[in-house]
């Protein structure tokens, strides 16, 4: 249990990099980070795949159907909603909204099982985690509220988007812990693996997308963007090849370790560790230090896992 968890904590420490590549490129469109986050992911999977080739080969034509599905509505969909909800609303609006994720999975998940817990033993571990995310997120409402002289219409887009996100990342780790816990012998390594292969067609697929569109005057990019790296080719190139490698494969993997070992209704809860990871980037990155609210928010986010690990 103790290892599984562990690797929660590693894969969340991975995937918050993902809330600040959106502002670190700004001047790239949501539809680019994705494809290059993904294409990179997927060429990182072909060498691993030559080493796993013997794991890949046990999978059914249902697995890899599976592993497609998985990798186009919690990678490409959801990372392409999130993108565009941060640049188009900012981080705080999409901050406050995703990160109800532990508690919306936990609830789902719980609601799911067969070997259910007692809601009675898992509320406190959601109270305290709902009033944690209320209060990370307060400081970021109130200035969000300030700024209504900003154009709405991009600020309830961004809502729409990263509910969106909400809902792929919802069905994602759920489905994903289903496959895992269904196939006990499989290696968490391979089914990483071999998401990242099923992107790589998809990603090669907007690639095309990208350079028939801008060839044929279709608006998918800002007018002027350079295909293939955009105005700043070097920092593009080595964020997408971080998150490509920490937040998608290897983050994966860590999460398939994770959900192999806990119950999907806990495992749900410890993507609080994720929303901790990009908030401490997004303060690293702003160059401030978290003011008492959210110093406050942290202790509770913590203290309702802590509380859901006791109850297990």
């Amino acid at each position: 249990m103790w290892i599984g968890i562990v690797f929660a904590l590693a894969a969340g420490l991975m995937w918050g990099l993902v809330f600040v590549a959106p502002l670190m490129l700004g001047d790239y469109p949501p539809l680019m980070l994705t494809i290059g986050r993904y294409l990179a992911f997927g060429l990182i999977a072909v060498p691993l795949g030559l080493l796993d080739r013997s794991r890949l080969a046990e999978l059914r034509s249902v697995d890899w159907w599976q592993a497609l599905k998985l990798s186009l509505i919690g990678n490409f969909i959801y990372y392409l909603c999130l993108s565009a909800a941060i640049q188009m609303a900012g981080g705080p609006l999409p901050t406050v909204i995703i990160g109800t994720l532990p508690v919306v999975i936990a609830i789902i998940a719980n609601l799911r099982s067969h070997q259910a817990l007692p809601w009675i033993k898992l509320a406190p571990s959601l109270l305290l985690i709902a009033a944690g995310i209320a209060a990370v997120n307060q400081s970021e409402l109130d200035a969000l509220l300030q700024s209504q002289d900003g154009d709405l219409h991009r600020y309830l887009l961004g809502a729409l988007l990263a509910v969106a996100a909400v809902a792929c990342w919802t069905w994602y780790p759920i489905r994903n812990a289903d496959w895992l816990l269904a196939h006990p012998q499989a290696s968490p390594r391979a089914w990483a693996t071999a998401q990242g292969l099923m992107t790589l067609p998809v990603a090669l697929l907007g690639v095309a997308c990208l350079y028939g569109a801008q060839a044929i005057g279709w608006p998918l990019l800002p007018t002027g963007f350079a295909l293939p790296l955009g105005p700043r080719p070097l920092p593009f190139f080595a964020l997408m090849l971080a998150v490509g490698l920490f937040s998608s494969w290897l983050g994966t993997l860590c999460w398939n370790e994770a959900s192999q070992r806990l119950p999907t209704s806990l495992v749900g809860q410890l993507i609080v560790f994720e929303s901790l990871a990009a908030l401490a980037y997004a303060f690293m990155l702003r160059g401030q230090m978290p003011p008492a609210l959210t110093l406050l928010g942290i202790a509770f986010l913590l203290a309702g896992v802590v509380w859901a690990l006791r109850r297990r």
